[in-house]
C-alpha cells in the first residue's frame, strides 16, 4: 500500500457507531475497510471498501485479513470469532486493543469472572446456568429478584428481571432466545437497587489512561433510551469508578477507548459491564465534549496526541426507533427536529441508513446541548420525536 494513507483499518462490524469512527478516521487520512454480516451497512457507506461476510466465520475473517492487509484491526461488535482474533495477533497482526480484552468482553462470564475473581473489582454477585434448572438454583443461592441476561449478545438485548421462581424459566428462555452465538448460556445475577447507572468512557493511551465526564443513561429492555453528559455525581464515587476503571483497561492491555459500566448505590461504584470500543450511549460525546469517543478512540489506537477532554456543556442524546420490519422506509419531520435548536442550545441529528427496519431497532438519535441536563435531556427528547419513520 503506498504511503497516502495515515494507515489502514479493518472495521469488524459496521453498524453506527462504526459509521463515526470511519468519519472520523477518513477526516484523519487513513483508509478504512468495513466489514458485516450484511452488506451496505452504515460503515460501509462511507468506507473505502467492504467485505460482507460472518463475523463468525474465521476462515472468512482471515482471508479479509490477508487480503486487505490493514494496519489495525477494529472490532465494533461482540459476535467475532475471537479464536482467529487471537491467531492473528500472534501472527503479528495488530488487534484493538488487544486479542485479550475483545476474547474476555465477547461473553459476560469472561469479563465478569476476570473483574471480579481476577482483579478484585466491586462487583454484584453471580452464577451462571445453562439450563432452566440451572438458573433456578442459581437464583436460590443468589436470591430473588434476580436479572437474567445472556453472557454474549448486544444493546442489552435478552435481559429480564425475574421477581418471581415462577418467572426464571421464561426469563432464562428470553435470554436464550435473544443470545448470539450458539451457546445457551445465562449469568442470573444479584439485582442491584442501584440509584442510577453510568457508562465511564476510559480512554487507555501509550502515555497513561484517560477519562471522559461520566454518562448517564435510561435503559428500557435492557437498550439505552437516553443518555446525559456529565453525569451529576459524588467525587470519592467517581474517583473508585475511575480506579477500577482504570485496573480493568491496563489489565486487558493495548489502546483505545473502552464503555466501562457501573451501576451507583449510594458511596458504591459497582462494575457491571465492559465494551472494549466506542459505546452507545457515548454518542451524546457527538454534541458534547471534544474529541469525541470516536476521535478518542482513533487517536488512541494510532497513538496521537490528545491534550485535554473537554466538555462543551450539558448535553443528552435521545434515539430514535422503528416500530416494525421493514425495507422499504423514509424519515419526515427533519427539519421540525433541527427547529427546537436555538443559540447556546444546539441540536443535531444522526440518522444511521440502516438498510432496513426491525421493531424496535435504533434508526437514529437526536442530540442536544443546552444550560443544563434537565433542559438538554428534554431538548433530545422532544427533537427524536419529531422525526417520523414511514413506511410504504
Amino acid at each position: 500500500m503506498a504511503h497516502m494513507y495515515l494507515a489502514t483499518l479493518m472495521l469488524l462490524g459496521s453498524g453506527e457507531l462504526g459509521r463515526e469512527f470511519a468519519i472520523a478516521a477518513k477526516r484523519l487520512g487513513c483508509r478504512v475497510i468495513a466489514c458485516d454480516r450484511y452488506d451496505d451497512a452504515p460503515a460501509m457507506q462511507v468506507a473505502d471498501a467492504r467485505e460482507v461476510f460472518p463475523m463468525l466465520d474465521g476462515a472468512a475473517l482471515r482471508a479479509a485479513v490477508e487480503k486487505h492487509r490493514p494496519d489495525y484491526i477494529v472490532p465494533e461488535i461482540e459476535a467475532i470469532d475471537t479464536a482467529t482474533l487471537g491467531d492473528l495477533e500472534r501472527e503479528g497482526w495488530h488487534v484493538v486493543p488487544s486479542a485479550k480484552a475483545v476474547q474476555l468482553t465477547m461473553n459476560r462470564d469472561g469479563i465478569r469472572d476476570f473483574a471480579a475473581n481476577e482483579l478484585g473489582l466491586i462487583t454484584s454477585r453471580f452464577l451462571f446456568a445453562e439450563t432452566r434448572e440451572e438458573a433456578i438454583a442459581a437464583a436460590s443461592t443468589i436470591g430473588l429478584p434476580a436479572v437474567v441476561k445472556p453472557v454474549m449478545s448486544s444493546s442489552g438485548k435478552g435481559q429480564s428481571v425475574a421477581r418471581t421462581a415462577d418467572e426464571l424459566g421464561t426469563a432464562f428462555d428470553y435470554a436464550v432466545a435473544n443470545m448470539r452465538g450458539d451457546r445457551p448460556r445465562v449469568i442470573v445475577e444479584e439485582f442491584i437497587a442501584f440509584d442510577y447507572e453510568i457508562t465511564l468512557l476510559t480512554v487507555s493511551t501509550r502515555d497513561g489512561v484517560l477519562f471522559c465526564p461520566p454518562i448517564g443513561h435510561r435503559q428500557e429492555s435492557g437498550d439505552y433510551r437516553e443518555s446525559w453528559q456529565p453525569a451529576p455525581m459524588n467525587d470519592a464515587v467517581l474517583k473508585s469508578a475511575e480506579d477500577q476503571a482504570a485496573r480493568v483497561v491496563t489489565a486487558l492491555g493495548g489502546h483505545g477507548i473502552f464503555g466501562v459500566e457501573f451501576f451507583i448505590a449510594g458511596d458504591r461504584a459497582i462494575f457491571s459491564e465492559l465494551s472494549p470500543r466506542p459505546h452507545d450511549t457515548g454518542m451524546v460525546t457527538l454534541i458534547g465534549q471534544s474529541p469525541n469517543e470516536f476521535e478518542l478512540h482513533l487517536r488512541a489506537i494510532l497513538g496521537l496526541p490528545i491534550p485535554a477532554i473537554e466538555l462543551a456543556g450539558p448535553a443528552a442524546s435521545a434515539v430514535i426507533l422503528a416500530d416494525r420490519e421493514s425495507h422499504d422506509f423514509g424519515f419526515s419531520g427533519v427539519a421540525e427536529a433541527l427547529a427546537q435548536g436555538e443559540p447556546g442550545n444546539p441540536v443535531d441529528l444522526r440518522l444511521f441508513a440502516k438498510p432496513n427496519t426491525l421493531k424496535n431497532r435504533r434508526m437514529g438519535v437526536a442530540l442536544a446541548r443546552a444550560d443544563s441536563l434537565e433542559e438538554a435531556t428534554a431538548l433530545a427528547v422532544e427533537a427524536a420525536g419529531r422525526v417520523s419513520i414511514f413506511y410504504a
